[in-house]
């Protein structure tokens, strides 16, 4: 019959569609597994980007960072649930993310602050010659700088008109009125003055000749420099030069000098100090009479003990640091201008700290992240010393706060963070 095949078809269909309504129905009586029937399991996630979730370690697939795992009982940061107006807020104020986070701790600590300097002249032991009479140098036994001599060495030959007069004056009194003690002191005395020493007195008393050229010793040990050299160019350009090491001294032989005119000047390489710069941080911590310890860059073994001598209340051209003075003896002879280091003991201070990490530098401004609801929020600090890996906070913190452990996350950000001080 023609009709059958039609009726077969449609009642092969009809079973089809009863099957599928029972299996819709089946699914539709099962329960819903909401995400709190879910066992409980751990996630991990991206510092900088939260929407990453993954139940085993690894790196983010975004930027590549360490995943870290997400606490599901805290309140942590996750963005399907924070409000419209946090992630409005602009991103140099506010920044959305969950970090581990680290409070104020106090301790005393008794760290030494470690600062550099250099070994510089001793002004205090600085001697100039001058010339007691003009004259005409005859002849010189010191010829270079750097050139060492010892208290009382002959420095040069001089033939001075007033000096020769007075000579004659004294030789006139003894041949001519030698009971006349008193003239004849006074002749003695004005020789004495005019700068020729006992030794000579008595001698042109025992010829009774008058001398020609008188020498002109020297009344200090050291080095020798030209009188007029700045004291700056002693510490730098001579220092860095070699061929200064056997440059003349302006003076020569046959040259006129005038009275009162410096000659030379020695510097005692035994008695000098040490010139530590003290940075801005650790200005208000160095005071005159802290124990210091000091260590040259060419002999670390030949360590010095002293003290902060003086405190010097000027900065010098082109620095920014202060200049703390510690005087010792050079038994060493370490050479003028050599560098060293130095460890300067301040006492031990209470005081409130944080890790380097946490604290990062905007140049002028050190900045914390504070932590907030939903995120950190970047906060001026005025830091202190360093010690070890931990920063004195001085003020902008209060001990409650939870700021960012490592702040370091947050670099992205560093060219247009605006951090507020409230």
């Amino acid at each position: 019959m023609k009709w059958k095949r039609p009726v077969l078809v449609f009642a092969v269909g009809a079973l089809f569609a009863a099957a599928s309504c029972r299996t819709k129905q089946k699914e539709a009586e099962q329960p819903v597994r909401r995400a709190q029937d879910i066992p409980a399991q751990d996630i991990y996630t991206c510092s900088m980007h939260p929407q990453i979730h993954q139940d085993h370690p690894g790196n983010c697939p975004i930027c590549g960072m360490i995943l870290v795992k997400k606490d599901r009982g805290s309140a942590g940061t996750d963005v399907n649930t924070l409000q419209l107006e946090t992630l409005l807020r602009p991103t140099d104020r506010f920044v959305v993310a969950s970090l581990p986070v680290i409070t104020l701790h106090q301790r005393t600590d008794s760290a030494p602050i470690r600062v550099y300097g250099a070994i510089e002249y001793d002004t205090r032991a600085e001697g100039i010659l001058s010339a007691r009479v003009s004259g005409r140098i005859e002849k010189m036994y010191v010829r270079y700088r750097y050139q060492a001599v010892q208290k009382g060495q002959k420095i040069m030959d001089i033939y001075s008109p007033e000096l020769l007069t007075a000579e004659q004056n004294l030789l006139f009194l003894l041949e001519n009125d030698s009971n006349n003690s008193s003239f004849i002191q006074a002749a003695r005395e004005r020789l004495l003055l005019l700068g020729m020493s006992d030794q000579q007195v008595q001698e042109l008393i025992r010829t009774r000749k008058p001398l020609l050229s008188v020498g002109i010793y020297s009344n200090y040990s050291g080095h020798v420099h030209d009188a007029g050299i700045m004291r700056q160019d002693l510490q730098s350009k001579e220092m860095n030069a070699v061929e200064s090491t056997t440059q003349e001294l302006s003076l020569k032989e046959g040259m006129y000098i005038q009275k009162g005119q410096p000659i030379v000047m020695i510097m005692n390489h035994d008695r000098v100090w040490a010139a530590l710069q003290i940075f801005p941080n650790d200005q208000a911590l160095v005071r005159v009479g802290d124990p210091v310890r000091l260590i040259p860059e060419t002999d670390t073994t030949s360590v010095t003990y002293g003290k902060i001598d003086m405190i010097e209340p000027f900065f010098r051209p082109g620095s920014k640091t202060l200049t703390a003075r510690v005087y010792f003896h050079n038994m060493n002879m370490l050479p003028i201008g050599s560098h060293l280091s130095a460890e300067i003991s301040t006492g031990s201070q209470v005081a409130r700290w944080l890790p380097r990490t946490a604290v990062l530098s905007l140049g002028l401004t050190e900045v914390v992240f504070l932590k907030r609801a939903g995120g950190f929020m970047p906060h001026k600090i005025t830091t202190g010393i360093r010690s070890g890996n931990d920063v004195q906070v001085l003020s902008g913190m209060q001990d409650s706060d939870s700021v960012a452990a490592n702040a370091q996350y947050f670099m992205d950000s560093e060219s247009f963070v605006k951090p507020s001080s409230k």
